[in-house]
């Protein structure tokens, strides 16, 4: 079986590292190729570093391929689909893992369905790592039920919730706005805190209050998540943002959650240090690094 991948960053080389060191590689007898645009050095070695052949282009690599496994960017996820379009075979299938709205996963399914391959829209449903593959995902489309017993057999963590390209990401988009809107929350919160002088004042009974979050752990980790992933996560809550414009809803709302993650994103990471007692001093010196003072 040959699994092509469009785009070969953090999801891409997860799923395959996870297949390899199940053995499932050898038993079902996996081939993998790959075609990333950014096409670095770096990228390169990821691909030779995982056993996956690289194509210089889209036909390249979805050339023979049973399964192609789009994992761009959000901004990327359409325009990824039509790059590939002219090169799909029939019976192919599109397997979309992107984070990006109902809508834009239902043109993407009819760019490939008017080329006869068969789209498949993933929603993943937690972080790739550890479990690579394995990680919880929602399917939809056509032929999900078909998909998700040959994905099973793969050691897919699946769960069929549909017929219609959009309806598994419509799941993952609404989660996000909470989830990644919770994370916001708590960072700016804690930023506004640190940048006020009353940090030593709010955050205690912010732990009085929910203590269920599990402070201080709570504020370490939203820290580490928005530096480290908050483009990323900046991306998908502009795509949740549409889907909550497309129901009539405020949208704006995941797009101020987007502009926080993009700061801290643009942020290094090693910005948070790992020692819990110095937190509050690097807290500080992020809400001073985004423009942040003490008001007089």
């Amino acid at each position: 079986m040959h699994i092509a991948f469009v785009g070969f960053g953090e999801a891409a080389r997860a799923f395959v590292q996870s297949l390899t060191q199940s053995g499932i590689q050898v038993k079902q007898g996996l081939k993998f190729t790959a075609y990333d645009i950014l096409d670095t050095p770096a990228i390169a070695q990821a691909m030779a570093d995982h056993g996956v052949a690289r194509a210089e282009d889209p036909a390249g690599a979805i050339a023979g391929a049973d399964w192609i496994i789009s994992a761009v960017t959000a901004d990327q996820s359409l325009i990824a689909a039509q790059s590939a379009a002219a090169h799909i075979e029939q019976g192919q299938v599109w397997i979309d893992i992107n984070s990006v709205s109902p809508d834009r996963k239902k043109d993407t399914a009819a760019v490939i369905e008017a080329q006869h391959g068969t789209y498949l829209d993933m929603a993943v449903m937690a972080p790739v790592h550890p479990r690579g593959h394995a990680t919880p995902v929602l399917i939809a489309g056509k032929k999900a039920g078909d998909m998700g017993q040959m994905l099973g057999d793969l050691g897919f963590d699946l769960d069929v919730v549909g017929e219609t390209p959009g309806d598994a990401t419509a799941v993952k988009m609404v989660r996000s706005l909470f989830v990644k809107g919770l994370e916001a929350i708590t960072v700016e919160c804690a930023l506004a805190a640190a940048a006020s002088g009353v940090y030593d004042r709010v955050i205690p009974t912010l732990e009085r209050s929910y203590p269920g979050l599990g402070w201080p752990d709570n504020l370490t980790y939203n820290f580490e998540r928005t530096l480290r992933h908050g483009t990323r996560r900046a991306a998908e809550m502009r795509e949740s943002g549409a889907t909550l414009d497309a129901l009539g809803l405020t949208g704006g709302l995941a797009r101020e959650i987007a502009a926080v993650q993009d700061k801290m994103g643009a942020l290094p990471e090693t910005a948070l240090p790992q020692d819990t007692p110095d937190l509050i001093t690097a807290i500080r010196a992020i809400a001073e690094s985004r423009g942040a003072g003490k008001q007089g």
